[in-house]
């Protein structure tokens, strides 16, 4: 770089507070340099010895894309631990091996984009395992706790700089980047805004990423909640970083904008940072933010206040004071520690979701693990490349020794004959390198092809006999001998190369179709099918092969023998991360798929004594009457087979908790677009069905008593205690929640809602006394008459127990608060979002800066009501703003209507709203009933007369 003088630089001088630093190093910033730091890769500035940084590294449980790492379990599987102090341990850990790596690879950066804090609202997200759980108060916890451990605990520099996912109602991958979820406002504070605010004021946060989705009808990354809630929770500066494409989605499938300009300054100004798009190359967002200077949409004065926000972060990533910077000589990699904590994390991330005695395991016992994930340890999109890696067969090996131990995949072993009567044949790879998918790290691991060194298939008269697994819907693997999958590569040729399917576009799924006496065989990355050609098999799109499977063994047949010969039967069964459910791709069911309820069928059959064992990102509708004994752990990362065995050998006892409710049916769910979830009774804070499990269930080898409940309110807060002992006759986790629920509210308010909880170790005959100091605050909520938090005053039961249903101990306080009142709506009118309950409504932008409004949701009527409005000693005149074309129809008390209003003309624009009166007679205080007709939309009604 060019010489400079740092003795002549203010910015450079670590004695100075780093707000004078960073007004130094930005008043000496040309316009042109600014408009640069703009872009995710933002170059050096030589002249000032300015290094070039880029935001964005993933971390979400252990360093991500950039090669080898430890890694730890999937983020559900961190929540199910619900233990904060063991996260906090994980995202230290995490955070010295970001450091350590990037000392040997400057593509290793700091502004780590995690943790996730979307809330598992609906368990058919195809995101699920990047979250810590439904319930806003456990994911804060969580979150909390691993972005202190990201950040360390330097006063002044931090290790890394954590970004939290993704601002905001972000739970669809449907057309998720042209959906709007409709968030009324007790939702939006309530639930949606909670994770990210506690976790921001817990001071460890270093900025956000908004979504990819819109919220009620406005692009999260023109969010007016960037300004008026998230910058208010800190004193600290925010970056806020765009999501990949995003800024370009606001023109391009969003058409929120007419120009790229327009739609660059617009989220400027809302509060974006920095942006992620188009990869390394920055020539155009450059373009689009000198195109809006020119045009006015921007001044120099925004682009300062975005550079500053960079700057701040990288000033406490130390990058200016070397010298002083305590995390500059970290080197902590695959150190013991980190491996112990790995195995640990996993051990207690698994839940026991039914023991009827079989477990844990006796240490002679004879045991058959089968099923698809028997002998794999899965990544997922967010993982490192493993170093060290356990399955649960090779944890049952090391656990009870390998002469006790039988296995069986469950796999069918089928051959591929074509018509012409030759079979796929799998050519031999001798000399091939062994190559794992990502082991050298990549900025944007999309773009990694897949392998064209090996030979292409063929076929032959014997053909080569594939492992078939399907993982539902259709979608299948198939995998040579040597360990190999079928995979496709940019030439179009079938090649057995895949260590696992993998990648963001999955070259590895396959799907057979019917066609005439045999099958298509589909290939999903592509959308073509399998050709055989004189110079091997391909994909193309003409001359597909017509195929006929030739099954020489049914993976039942396997698992009955394996089962019938075993004292206990472990039948490992889940997803594989990228198939059917994953980042882009929502699950379409709770239920296992097909081949693997088959396997579990076979297994019960030839052996009662049959534990299963899910493996998975997410829920699953499964019936254990039969089953002596179901666990489930998330993809626990590389230690996962070892923690698995130690948990049925009773080495551990098991005390992961469920984070999110576990429903019996598909048709417990509601819509994955509906977002309400007050009025659609979701989560375990308002679902009232029968869980298959609930939420916060876990059993344990021991037993606990729950006693001496008191509580008392002083000094703001509700002061709780209760004793917790372990009955049983081994050393223990317990995990000891404590819920609360308004018990007699004048609002739908949850059936009961986590206020804390505590994990604590217990040894037989141990007493711990828990103590809990919660906020009167804690006991609010969104008050949509007067635009606030407000604590209802009446009693609240507080309930303490070892899940949301398991409840042992109750009492109930009385707290002092404010009165409900009556919806002064001759002063206020009414907001037509703030409703108290709706059928058939979206919300919808006022305006594309900010402002709710309210709308049909299709071609039916939709109706919303307004309670308790008082009308004084009488009105005599309705106001209604609306933009659009239908009608409105007010009515008091679900009466016959009373006024109907419509817009002379349509207007020009939904944005162009327009006044309509009519005349109204109410006196007193009635519920307001509206009924809007038509594409119109209404954000305000006013009283007046």
């Amino acid at each position: 770089m060019t010489a400079h003088t740092p003795s002549t630089e203010p910015f450079r001088d670590p004695q100075l507070p780093f707000a004078k630093r960073i007004d130094d190093l930005l008043s000496r910033l040309t316009p042109q340099e600014k408009t640069a730091f703009l872009h995710q890769f933002a170059p050096a500035v030589e002249r000032l010895g300015v290094a070039a940084f880029r935001t964005g590294q993933e971390a979400l449980h252990g360093v991500a894309w950039m090669g080898p790492a430890t890694v730890f379990p999937q983020a559900v599987g961190l929540g199910a631990t619900w233990n904060p102090e063991l996260v906090r341990r994980v995202g230290d850990a995490v955070s010295r091996e970001v450091r350590a790596m990037r000392a040997k690879d400057d593509r290793v950066g700091l502004n780590v984009w995690s943790p996730t804090v979307n809330l598992l609202r609906h368990p058919l997200w195809g995101r699920n395992e990047e979250g810590y759980s439904e319930d806003p108060k456990l994911t804060s916890a969580i979150a909390t706790a691993y972005t202190h451990g990201l950040r360390g605990e330097h006063p002044t520099y931090w290790r890394t700089a954590p970004v939290l996912k993704h601002w905001l109602a972000h739970n669809n991958e449907t057309d998720r980047s042209t959906t709007s979820s409709s968030v009324r406002p007790r939702v939006l504070h309530e639930y949606d805004l909670r994770a990210f605010r506690d976790t921001v004021e817990a001071g460890a946060v270093a900025g956000v990423m908004p979504a990819y989705n819109l919220v009620n009808g406005r692009p999260n990354h023109v969010s007016p909640y960037l300004a008026e809630h998230l910058r208010t929770w800190t004193e600290e500066e925010l970056l806020v970083c765009s999501d990949a494409g995003a800024p370009s989605n606001l023109v391009d499938s969003e058409h929120y904008f007419d120009t790229h300009e327009e739609a660059t300054a617009a989220a400027l100004v809302a509060g974006v940072d920095s942006f992620t798009d188009h990869g390394t190359d920055s020539s155009q967002i450059i373009g689009r933010v000198r195109g809006a200077l020119e045009r006015g949409l921007l001044t120099e004065a925004d682009l300062d206040t975005a550079v500053r926000r960079q700057l701040s972060v990288r000033f406490r990533l130390g990058e200016f004071d070397p010298s002083y910077d305590p995390h500059d000589a970290t080197g902590e990699f695959d150190t013991p520690a980190h491996r112990a904590l790995a195995q640990e994390a996993a051990e207690q991330a698994i839940v026991l979701l039914k023991n009827d005695g079989v477990l844990p395991l006796a240490p002679d016992t004879r045991i058959a693990v089968v099923g698809l994930l028997a002998d794999e340890c899965k990544l997922d999109w967010y993982s490192g490349t493993f170093i060290h890696r356990s399955t649960p067969l090779e944890g049952l090996y090391e656990r009870f020794g390998a002469e006790r131990v039988e296995f069986a995949e469950g796999v069918d072993r089928v051959r591929l004959k074509t018509s012409t009567g030759a079979f796929l044949h799998v050519p031999a790879a001798e000399g091939a390198a062994e190559e794992v998918r990502g082991a050298e790290g990549a900025l944007d691991p999309a773009l990694l092809r897949g392998r064209t060194d090996l030979p292409v298939l063929t076929t032959d008269a014997t053909g080569t006999e594939l492992a078939l697994a399907d993982w539902g819907e259709g979608v299948l693997t198939l995998r040579a001998p040597d360990g190999r999958y079928l995979s496709v590569a940019d030439d179009g040729c079938l090649r057995a190369s895949a260590d696992q399917p993998g990648g963001w576009f999955v070259q590895e799924t396959f799907r057979l179709e019917p066609h005439g006496n045999g099958h298509l065989l589909k290939h999903l990355g592509t959308g073509r099918h399998v050709c055989v050609s004189a110079d091997g098999v391909k994909v193309a799109d003409e001359d597909p092969e017509v195929f006929e499977l030739v099954v020489a063994e049914r993976g039942e047949e396997a698992v009955a023998r394996a089962a019938a010969a075993a004292d206990v039967v472990v039948v490992v069964a889940g997803n594989d991360p990228y198939i059917n459910g994953r980042e882009t791709e929502d699950r379409t069911t709770l239920l296992l798929p097909g081949q693997q309820e088959r396997l579990l069928r076979a297994a019960r059959a030839a052996n009662p004594a049959t534990v299963l064992a899910l493996v998975a990102a997410y829920p699953y509708a499964v019936d254990p009457a039969e089953l002596p004994a179901v666990l489930w752990t998330a993809h626990g990362g590389q230690a996962a087979g070892t923690a698995l065995a130690r948990v049925l050998a009773g080495d551990v006892s098991p005390a992961g908790r469920l984070p999110q409710t576990w429903y019996a049916d598909d048709a417990d769910l509601p819509g994955l677009l509906d977002y309400d979830v007050i009025s659609a009774r979701q989560t375990y804070l308002y679902f009232e069905g029968t869980p298959l499990f609930p939420f916060g269930h876990g059993l344990s080898y021991a037993s606990f008593a729950y006693g001496d409940l008191t509580a008392r309110v002083e000094d703001e807060a509700v002061r709780v205690s209760f004793s917790v002992t372990n009955t049983g006759d081994v050393t223990a986790d317990e995990v000891a929640q404590l819920y609360a629920r308004a018990v007699d509210a004048s609002v739908p308010r949850p059936r009961r809602e986590l206020l804390d909880h505590r994990r604590v170790t217990l040894a037989p005959g141990e007493t711990a006394e828990l103590g809990f100091e919660v906020p009167l605050t804690a006991f609010a909520f969104w008050d949509v008459t007067q635009d606030r938090w407000r604590v209802e005053p009446g009693g609240y039961e507080l309930l303490a127990g070892a899940s949301s249903e398991d409840v042992r101990l109750r009492t109930t306080v009385q707290l002092d608060g404010e009165p409900t009142l009556p919806r002064a709506v001759l002063a206020t009118g009414l907001a037509a979002a703030g409703f108290d309950e709706q059928r058939g409504i979206a919300i919808v932008d006022r305006t594309k800066v900010s402002g709710d409004a309210v709308t049909p949701a299709g071609p039916e009527p939709g109706e919303l009501v307004y309670h308790a409005c008082d009308f004084g000693r009488g009105v005599s005149e309705v106001t209604v703003e609306v933009a659009g074309e239908g009608t409105v129809e007010l009515s008091l008390d679900g009466g016959p209507a009373l006024a109907v209003l419509s817009p002379a003309a349509p207007a020009s624009g939904p944005y162009d709203y327009v006044s309509l009166s009519a005349s109204v007679a109410a006196a007193g205080v009635h519920d307001v009933h509206l009924r809007l007709r038509g594409p119109l939309r209404l954000a305000h009604v006013g009283f007046s007369g």
